[in-house]
Formats: structure tokens, sequence, C-alpha cells
């Protein structure tokens, strides 16, 4: 068989990391344990396993595929990840931390009332399914073109893995898998540079030579045109100003009211670990993006500027891919392709973690059945819940095995629906008004149409989405307090108060 080296390292990660993650996680006595780690996680811990979250998968796979077919205008949104994370860090943190909160949308509850607690939770759950579907369908690309398995088999597999610790073990195996796994899939894409490098006869000379040849300038960060209007502005992705705010706004919806991230951040020992904790993502961040950026800078060189048909490939996605099965020495690109593992099985099982999680303590436990229940039982819930998300995330990816679209564009859209309405909820809440639930509920609707219409009917891409969502769940909170507080003292037609004497 060729490469067997290849898939015995593969299998031994597959069995290791799984076994590890079981042990690593420990008993869970009470629903905390099982979904908040105890509140004792270290702050450190959870700053690596927000970056292994987040920008695992995406990041291995299709970063370096934008940069070999673009530029280094992506950067511009990860400079506005940073400025999001520290507001989420500033003002966020602060108020959870305020109340003994289980889940983001906890916050919403106490400060709206139960019923858009669980109406926030429910937009979380649909669109955490499919974004987390893409998420792991991207995985299923380089196993696929490594193994010769077909995507569906590809997908069951590595879901099967992480479902398993994931179950068993908790927030706590989440935690610790991801901290294990992100140093291995920067380690196995550090390695693939390496190799790049010395495959080219001038090392870096050649990178840079190949990315300016015929006077353009791949190296180009900052994307200071307008799009010849308004419209072409609005739909272009990667302008400066698109990016460093789009970048913003989905951060602080992601970090500040997406519970895939809150979780492990109410996890945490106290505010101020949970603060260390987002500035340590904070500072990975950048440089992780620029890092796969220039990746993917080498491969452009490596290649010598092919095109995306002359590589006989349908996806930039697929670029990285192709090089490490085809150049990477056996036994190496089998750890490079556990690296990918390792990025998708720690995004994957903080999805199903979040969702379970979400589904038991924001609708199950403010159910009548759910509010008595006890803590051996309440565990065995959680675990029925994790079971079933992590079936249905597996069943989600299947849905995305034919698109031809650069993944981590296809789900930072699916997120920007919602991330907006979502954000824009928490400002009314944070926010020192006299609304109601009636004018969170008014706004959050709304932004949800405003963002139904804009997906559907404008060219408006996906780094304005969530800016557009939030200002229109503002606008309309305040205009449902404005439109009532009118109605009130307002006089009736038959007011005594109209007639004189």
């Amino acid at each position: 068989m060729d490469r067997l080296l290849d898939y015995i390292i593969i299998a031994l990660y597959l069995i290791g990391v799984t076994v590890f993650g079981v042990i690593s996680g420990g008993k869970q006595r009470t629903v905390t344990d099982y979904f908040l780690g105890g509140k004792t996680l270290p702050w450190w811990a959870v700053g690596f396993s927000i970056v292994a979250s987040e920008t695992s998968t995406l990041t291995f796979i299709s970063v370096p595929g934008l940069a070999y077919k673009s530029n280094m205008h992506f950067l511009q949104v990860a400079f506005g990840y940073l400025a999001g994370r520290l507001l989420v860090s500033l003002v966020f943190i602060p108020a959870y931390y305020k109340g003994n909160l289980e889940t983001a949308y906890d916050f919403l509850g106490r400060r709206f009332g139960v019923s858009l607690r669980k109406f926030a939770s429910s937009v979380f759950i649909v669109t955490r399914v499919l974004a987390s579907g893409v998420r792991l369908f991207a995985t299923a690309i380089p196993v696929h073109i490594i193994t010769g398995w077909d995507y569906a088999a590809c997908i069951l597999v590595i879901g099967g893995f992480t479902l398993v610790y994931t179950y068993l073990g908790g927030l706590k195996a989440v935690v610790a898998m991801d901290v294990v796994q992100l140093f291995i899939y920067l380690g196995g894409a550090a390695a693939a540079m390496y190799i790049i490098l010395t495959a080219l006869p001038g090392g870096w000379s050649d990178v840079v030579q190949r990315a300016t040849a015929g006077g353009a300038d791949k190296f180009q960060i900052f994307n200071l045109e307008w799009g010849g209007g308004p419209m072409g502005f609005l739909a272009s992705p990667y302008t400066l100003l698109g990016g460093l705010l789009g970048g913003t706004f989905l951060t602080m919806a992601s970090h500040g009211t997406d519970q895939l991230l809150v979780q492990r951040l109410l996890g945490c020992v106290s505010k101020r670990d949970s603060q260390r904790a987002l500035m340590l993502d904070a500072c990975f961040i950048v440089l992780q993006f620029a890092f796969f950026l220039v990746l993917g800078l080498c491969l452009y060189a490596f290649y010598n500027g092919a095109s995306l048909a002359d590589l006989g490939l349908k996806s930039s996605d697929e670029v990285f891919p192709k090089f490490i099965v085809e150049n990477l020495p056996e036994g190496l690109s089998g750890f490079v392709i556990a690296g990918v593992l390792a990025s998708a099985m720690g995004s994957l099982s903080s999805s199903i973690s979040s969702l379970a999680s979400s589904t038991y303590l924001d609708l199950f436990k403010q159910s009548g059945a759910g509010a008595v229940v006890d803590d051996a039982r309440g565990v065995r819930w959680s675990r029925a819940f994790t079971l079933f998300w992590g079936i249905l995330l597996i069943g989600g990816a299947l849905l995305f095995t034919s698109t031809t679209n650069p993944v981590i564009e296809l789900g930072l859209k699916i997120q920007s629906v919602t991330y907006g309405a979502l954000l824009g909820a928490f400002f009314l809440g944070l926010l020192p008004s006299p609304l109601t639930r009636v004018d969170a509920y008014a706004g959050f609707v709304a932004a949800l149409a405003v963002m139904c219409a804009v997906l559907f009917l404008t060219r408006i891409d996906f780094t304005w989405h969530t800016l557009i969502g939030c200002a229109a769940c503002i606008a309309a909170g305040y205009a449902s307090r404005g439109a009532r507080k009118y109605i009130s003292i307002r006089p009736l037609p038959n007011d005594d108060s109209r007639k004189g004497g």
C-alpha cells in the first residue's frame, strides 16, 4: 500500500487523541463540570483553546488558498479581529461576570426575560449547525485527497472519533485537546513551509520574485480602492474600511455572543482570567493569519504561479492539500495531515459542546421538566444532547460536499447573517436605556429580516453583514421604544383632556 507510514500515523493520532481526551476530561458530577469545566479552567489553556476552535481548519486550508489566488488583503480583516477582541474584553466580559451566567444567552434572559434567551439560543443553534457543517467539510478535503476515500467517509471518521471524547470528557476534554491540537497543526504547517523554501532554488527570494512578477504585488495588505461606487464598495469584501469594520463587528459577535467561544470564557476562574485568555488569543490571531497567508505565497512560488485549472483543482482550498500529498516525504505528510485533523477535531468538539450546553441550559433547563432535574440526571441529559448534536453536525457536513467556493468565505457568510442580530440584542441589553423585551424582540426580528434582504437582494459582501445587522437591530429596538412611548402618551380621540373647561 502506498504511503503506509502516513496511514499508520493518522490512525495512531485518531486513536491517541480520543483516548487522551477521555482521560483528561475526568469525571463530571454536575452540569457545571460537564459544560464549564467546573469554572476552574486555566486562562492560558482557554486562550489557546479559543485560537484552535475559531481559526482551525478554515485557517489551515482556506487562507493559504486565498493568498494563492489573490493577495494578503484578508489580513485587514484580521486587524479588525484584534480590535474586536479588545472591545469584548473591556465591555462584554465585565457584564458576564456581574452574575453567575451559564451561557452567553443567559445575559439576555436576565435583562429581557427567559423567552428572549430561548429565542436567541435557538438562532445560535441553527447558525452553528450550518457553519460547523462547513468547518467539518473543510477537513474532509485533504483527507479525501490523501486517502482516496469519498468525502462522506472522511466526515464520518473525523466526526466519530471527535464525538467520543467530547461525549465522555465534556469541556475539560475539549479545552485540553484544543491546546494539544493547536501546536500539532501549527507545527505541521511550519514543516510544510520549510520544505517549500528548501525546494525553491533561491528560497525566500524566489517567493518575493514570483509574488511581485509582472507588476503584481501579492504582498499587498491594504486595499484603498472604493469599488467604483457605493454598491461596488459594499460588494468588495477586502477593502481597508470593510475589512477593519467587518472584522471588528464579526469578532464582537463571535467572541461576545457566540456560545462556541463564550462557553470557554465563562469557564475561567475569574473575570481577570477571562480577559487574559482573550488577550492571549488576540496576540495570536494576527500573527497566525499572516503566517498562513505567507504560506499561500510560498505555494504560489512553488507552483510557479500556475492557475487552479492548470493544477487540476476546482477550488483554491485544494492547493495546500495537493502540496501535502504530492511533495512531502512519507511520514511528514502523515504528520501534517494529522495537523489538519487536529484543527478540525478541535473545532468540531467545540461546536458539539456549545450546541449541547445551549440546548440544555437555555432551552431544556428553562422548561418545566428541566427545572427539576438533579445533578446526575442533568449530566445524563447533557450527554444525550451532546450525542444528538454530534450526529446532526456530521450529517450537516454532508450537505456541503459539492461546493466549489472557498470554505472560509462560505462559513463566514453563514455566520454573518445572524451575528448582527445577536450582537445588536446584546448592545440593547448593555446600553443604559428603558428598553423592554418587546423592543429587544422588535430589534432582533427586524435585523434578521434586513439581513435576509441583504443576502438575497444585494451584492453586499460578508464583511459588512454583522455591522448592518447590528445597526438594524439597535435602530429597530429604539424605534419600537419610541413608537410605544408615543402611543402611550398620545391622547385618544374621545379623551376628555382634549376638551376645554
